[in-house]
């Protein structure tokens, strides 16, 4: 658990990071279904964390509409929210005693495929991102954690009228109150991500910063260091991770550096996928589809910048989304072997150690725990 904050610029306290008995209870996987996607995933599926062996054992699947794609807990992780991608659906659910999800309402929000979604820290607001929509929609959170009327929208301009820039996530800063939206130009719009001031009583977004990338790089995700202070960004075409300095008074960013997430011996085809910062604060990891790679780099604990530390197999097929457990380890899901892959990460050398676990599951392109 991250504690305080450290007064010395850029240090990593190791206080920070608390080692604690994790909770890990259930696993939540959400899946593609649909025939367009290839998919063979049968929709939200949920898992028993056998505390005796670290064993999955599924305890329900619940598909209220295809492609329950992404999903996430509100605060105090008594309700959930997941996104129908391809589709303009948006469904709710409680969290029953025995970790199982009961359906509490699906609204249509407007924007196609939505791809991202998140809870403010008021537990007010549910905003979702959508790709082809190129919006981000702010939702009424209700008191029965069903939801409400969009409250809000912003959305990325393309480079003709009608046209939009397609957003892939909405990231908040440790505090929450600023979102990070990455966004890719396909053809009609620009490739950025941008930096948006929160407005928690009406949940609208101001702009404080934007960031152009290089024509068809292709910006996907990002993630916040602990410090509040140091953003890591993936390129999806132009297999990129981009470190950008953030000032949480002014709301700026500023572009510092970039390395390839794949070596230099690739020549063919990648993608990256997911960017995420392992618990201790000292590596980011960056995963690649096609090439079905796991990127590790070393964080300058002094200034941020990165240094690649090495390469590793994903051990599956298309290695679409990956996080850390509360249990330290690392949960790759193979969208296309239909696995997710349980490793170890060394905390020392950033290394990633296949633990032999597997579960299987179709489709599988997300991963939340409680």
């Amino acid at each position: 658990m991250f504690l305080k904050k450290n007064n010395c610029p850029g240090m990593v306290d190791k206080r920070q990071f608390k080692k604690e008995e994790h909770s890990m209870r259930y696993a939540y996987v959400g899946s593609r279904t649909t025939k367009e996607r290839n998919a063979r995933g049968e929709g939200l599926s949920v898992y028993e964390i056998l505390e005796s062996t670290g064993e999955w054992k599924k305890i329900q699947t619940i598909k209220v509409a295809e492609n329950p794609s992404f999903q996430c807990f509100d605060q105090k992780k008594e309700y959930m929210y997941s996104v129908h991608g391809d589709y303009t659906l948006v469904s709710s659910y409680k969290v029953k005693e025995d970790g199982t999800l009961e359906h509490l309402n699906t609204i249509d929000i407007g924007g196609k495929n939505p791809v991202d979604v998140t809870v403010d820290k008021e537990n007010k607001f549910v905003i979702v991102a959508t790709l082809q929509g190129g919006t981000l929609y702010t939702i009424e959170r209700k008191e029965d954690g069903s939801l409400g009327e969009v409250k809000a929208a912003f959305t990325y301009e393309g480079k003709e009228d009608g046209k939009v820039s397609t957003i892939h996530q909405c990231l908040w800063d440790q505090n929450k109150n600023y979102i990070f939206a990455c966004a890719q130009g396909r053809v009609n719009g620009f490739g950025q991500m941008r930096a948006l001031k929160f407005n928690h009583e009406d949940g609208s977004l101001t702009e404080t910063s934007r960031f152009f990338s290089r024509t068809w790089d292709e910006p996907r995700h990002a993630a916040m260091h602990p410090n509040n202070r140091w953003l890591y960004m993936c390129e999806e075409k132009g297999n990129k991770v981009l470190y950008f300095q953030f000032d949480e008074e002014t709301g700026k960013m500023e572009a510092l550096q970039e390395l390839s997430t794949v070596p230099e011996t690739v020549t063919g085809y990648s993608d990256a996928s997911e960017v995420m910062i392992d618990p201790s604060g000292k590596f980011v990891i960056v995963s690649n589809r096609y090439t079905d790679s796991m990127a590790v780099y070393r964080i300058d604990p002094k200034t941020g910048y990165l240094k690649t530390s090495g390469f590793y197999p994903c051990l599956g097929k298309t290695p679409r989304f990956f996080c850390f457990g509360e249990d330290g380890k690392c949960y790759v899901a193979n969208e296309d072997s239909d696995t997710v892959i349980v490793f170890d990460f060394d905390q020392v050398t950033g290394q990633l150690i296949p633990t032999l676990q597997i579960i299987e599951t179709g489709s599988p392109v997300c991963i939340t725990f409680r």
